[in-house]
């Protein structure tokens, strides 16, 4: 009796765990509303409870989070390899996979130095798998270099494209859990769970991630480093320098990360500042700090990235860099990076500067439209997931336990689509892929709202947006929501990397063995891509006179898009007859 006794007035292992428990959540949830510090060490605790321990969970339903987990990330790994063996390469792509292959065989910094280098080294580790001839003899540009390395170096152009894409892959998976945990540490598992499955079925998130770019990977890493900023308004220590790693790879990808630097630097500040909440005294002077141990963590990345690369740190660019004044060449000036990196920036004002063409709901024009990047994203959004979007965004501003979270999950990629607004190259909405990244977090906040029928509005609206993803397997990159009229009908309204990449010369070429064999053709490709190589003989109808263009007319989408001139009569006077991929066009003359 007298053992069972002390064995009652011990506290019930359930019922600490569960006050554990609370209190944890409490604190992830909103850390800044606690005025009153832990008990530490010595201090009063409540009398223990002598409440029976509640049952433990069955092991089916510990198991159940993790697997409903991996069935999300499977089926976005499904769609992603099953796109990646499919499409040929895209316009940019053969660049990227040509300077992994000299920086592993040469070791210079030479092709594509308008980037910097930390996204084609992750390529790099793919190239390194297909292990392919390179010809370092070859004296093209970077586009010219990165043909001759697929087409007429003697590699298999197939196995070397997607060994180059799977690192994207699954780095793009990874992404997904930080959308996941982010979402979890804010609202709980099914928020997680919520978060996760907007980011799984996203056309645009698939569509980017299955390619060996580097969009994908730059706004990835800027999502982790908000996640890791808002765990470290707990623990300071570990997340801040993790925080100044995920920024520094951002930075070591694209330079387009840049703007978002004094919103991380702030947040920085911020959380180490609110972690000091117990002793306000040199609570300024700490977070100072926090923000200086992130820009220089960040920077050595940078530094690292390049170093990698060419420890010598030679400067051997392969065009021409022009020279930038004023404000943008003191910026460019002042940066503490190599000055490859400042080349790039160089490189990238100066293609600011081009005119290039833009094509919005139907109307080609010259120039830019600062409302570009909305309207895009109104197009290629799932209608549920823009619903969603909208709704989290007022939750985790109007909740008071979710307020402190706003900045950490909204504010980043506001700043980062304002600096996008402004740039002279509409062409798709791949330079907004952080928005669907940060969105899928606050969306799945919805369900931390107590109204009862939160989560089946929201479990309905996941649904349908996984259905609109599903339809358009296995083409997402010319994918538009319902209201659009769906990816058939994107390239009325879009244009390049939104609908035609040159992601289809492959489909192409079967189309053309399977339905029209013999057949004349005629063929205006916008692409990287060589047809020949897959079997497509074809002449440029632009370069003989009109009334001998007779047989098949094949033009790429993005090409219909800005027709003008005799490529626009030879258009208007034939009959289209079949589409490939959703982005190009069979006409019959």
């Amino acid at each position: 009796m007298g053992r069972l006794d002390d064995h009652s007035r011990r506290p019930a292992a359930g019922d600490t765990a569960g006050r554990k428990m609370a209190h944890e959540q409490h604190s992830v949830l909103d850390p800044g509303t606690r005025d009153d510090p832990p008990p530490r060490d010595g201090a009063e605790h409540p009398p223990p409870s002598t409440t029976p321990a509640p049952p433990s969970p069955r092991p089916a339903r510990r198991w159940l989070l993790p697997l409903l987990v991996v069935v999300l990330l499977g089926q976005m790994a499904a769609a992603m390899v099953t796109t990646a063996v499919q499409q040929t390469p895209t316009i940019d792509e053969p660049i990227y996979v040509a300077t992994a292959a000299d920086y592993l065989h040469e070791h210079r910094v030479r092709l594509n130095p308008e980037h910097p280098p930390l996204g084609k080294l992750v390529i790099a580790a793919g190239v390194a798998v297909a292990d392919p001839h390179v010809d370092a003899a070859y004296k093209g540009d970077q586009g010219k270099f990165g043909r001759h390395l697929l087409y007429e170096s003697g590699n298999d152009p197939w196995r070397l494209m997607f060994w180059a894409r799977l690192p994207m892959i699954v780095l793009t998976l990874l992404f997904g859990l930080v959308v996941f945990a982010f979402a979890r540490e804010l609202a709980g598992a099914a928020a997680g769970l919520a978060a996760l499955a907007l980011y799984a079925f996203s056309p645009d998130v698939i569509a980017q991630g299955s390619l060996a770019t580097l969009d994908v990977p730059a706004a990835g890493f800027v999502l982790t480093s908000a996640w890791l900023l808002w765990r470290a308004r707990r623990r300071p220590k570990p997340y801040v320098p993790l925080a100044g790693i995920a920024l520094g790879a951002g930075l070591a990808t694209k330079m387009s990360v840049l703007p978002v630097v004094p919103v991380l630097l702030g947040l920085a500040a911020w959380s180490v500042w609110r972690a000091g909440h117990e002793d306000r005294r040199g609570a300024l002077l700490r977070a100072a700090a926090a923000a200086a141990v992130v820009a220089v963590v960040a920077m050595a990345v940078v530094w690292a990235s390049y170093l990698v690369v060419d420890p010598r740190l030679r400067r051997s660019p392969e065009q021409s860099v022009p020279a930038v004044h004023g404000l943008k060449g003191l910026l460019v000036r002042i940066l503490p990076f190599p000055e490859s990196y400042r080349d790039g920036m160089r490189i990238q004002f100066g293609l600011e500067n081009y005119p290039w063409q833009g094509f919005l709901f139907g109307h080609l024009y010259t120039g830019s439209r600062w409302y570009y990047l909305p309207a895009a994203l109104l197009v290629k959004t799932p209608l549920g997931m823009l619903a969603l979007w909208a709704a989290g965004a007022v939750v985790v501003v109007a909740v008071r336990r979710l307020r402190p979270a706003a900045p950490y999950v909204l504010l980043a990629p506001a700043v980062l689509l304002a600096s996008a607004m402004t740039g002279s190259r509409d062409f798709g909405t791949r330079y907004a892929i952080f928005v669907p990244m940060f969105l899928a977090v606050a969306a799945g906040l919805v369900l931390a709202l107590r109204w009862r029928w939160a989560p089946l509005v929201t479990g309905a609206l996941v649904a349908f947006v996984a259905v609109s993803s599903v339809r358009t397997f296995p083409y997402y990159l010319p994918y538009s929501n319902e209201a659009f009229g769906g990816p058939a009908k994107t390239h009325l309204r879009l244009h390049d990397s939104n609908v035609d990449w040159g992601q289809d010369l492959g489909r192409l070429a079967d189309r053309l063995r399977e339905r029209y064999p013999g057949e004349r053709i005629w063929l205006v490709y916008k692409g990287s891509g060589v047809p020949a190589y897959y079997g497509i003989h074809a002449a440029d109808p632009r370069k003989v006179p009109p009334r001998q263009v007779r047989g098949l007319l094949v033009v790429s989408d993005s090409s219909v898009a800005k027709a003008r001139g005799r490529l626009a009569a030879l258009i208007d006077s034939s009959r289209p007859v079949d589409e490939v991929g959703h982005s190009i066009t069979i006409y019959r003359r």
